[in-house]
């Protein structure tokens, strides 16, 4: 599944003439392009889908959908360890014991 989320903008520049931020959607900080919404500013929050800021939001809005998203699991889908979803999902006769070791190493590799 794929949702748009709410994220605060925690900075701002310019890479390679395209506008992008770091956002934080709560506690998850990922990268995300700014050409959809030009006028953002830090520290205001913007709903993101697949990489790109679509529209402002309000901050109430976006803490009231961000503490919904999180009692339903939906940020951990969202952002969760594609790795660790794929050893979770294995079985032993299916390789889910080499899954797991797979996202064990690339846990290992990012840290």
């Amino acid at each position: 599944m794929c949702l748009a989320v709410p994220g605060k903008v925690l900075d701002i520049e310019e890479r390679d003439g395209t506008r992008m931020a770091t956002v934080d959607f709560g506690g998850v900080v990922k990268e995300v392009c700014l050409e959809y919404v030009p006028d953002l500013k830090v520290g205001e929050y913007a709903i993101v889908h697949v990489g790109f800021a679509l529209q402002r939001l309000d901050e109430e809005s976006a803490r009231q959908t961000l503490a919904l998203f999180e009692e339903l699991g939906l940020l951990q889908e969202e952002f969760g360890d594609p790795w660790e979803a794929a050893a979770a999902q294995g079985s032993p006769e299916a390789g889910g014991a080499t899954a797991a070791a797979v996202g064990q190493t690339a846990r290992e590799a990012r840290q």
